[in-house]
């Protein structure tokens, strides 16, 4: 499946058919994308819509960062009342120099909580790690500055 987002006004529109159609399946979603492709900003939509209302920063320094959801779902977003999210990590592994630095931290805790989301960016430098049932996302800037997820 292909999701285009023509401009960041239409982000949250992105975000809300992403939930619809990827979420209900999976609980793990590996971002793919050249640096500056859009993965923070989708994300922080993405947690946004489903009722984050924490400040949303990337988790370069602190490699994982929880969010709770607080609110109810965006309003526009009926699909996301199904899900049962208990927590949502969003994680970001691009400082990792080596897999030892995953496993210290307890990947398994997080990655295998049938309640939790996770949410990462760079996840190819710990691609090994990943659930079988991951979601692999692409995220890719198009010649005319608009992006493309694509799974």
């Amino acid at each position: 499946m292909e999701i285009r987002i023509d401009n960041i006004e239409k982000i949250h529109e992105a975000a809300r058919t992403f939930i619809r159609e990827a979420l209900p399946q999976h609980n793990v979603i590996a971002f793919y994308g050249k640096m500056g492709a859009g993965k923070t900003t989708f994300i922080k939509a993405l947690c946004e819509e489903l009722g984050v209302e924490e400040v949303i920063t990337s988790p370069t320094f602190a490699i994982v960062n929880e969010y709770s959801i607080t609110a109810p779902p965006s309003a526009k977003n009926t699909a996301s009342e199904d899900l049962k999210i208990g927590a949502i990590y969003h994680f970001d592994f691009y400082r990792i120099k080596r897999l030892e630095e995953v496993y210290d931290m307890g990947y398994e805790d997080y990655f295998y909580q049938p309640d939790a989301l996770c949410l990462i960016e760079w996840p190819e430098l710990i691609e090994e790690l990943l659930p079988e049932t991951a979601l692999c996302v692409n995220i890719s800037e198009l010649p005319d500055g608009s992006r493309q997820l694509a799974w």
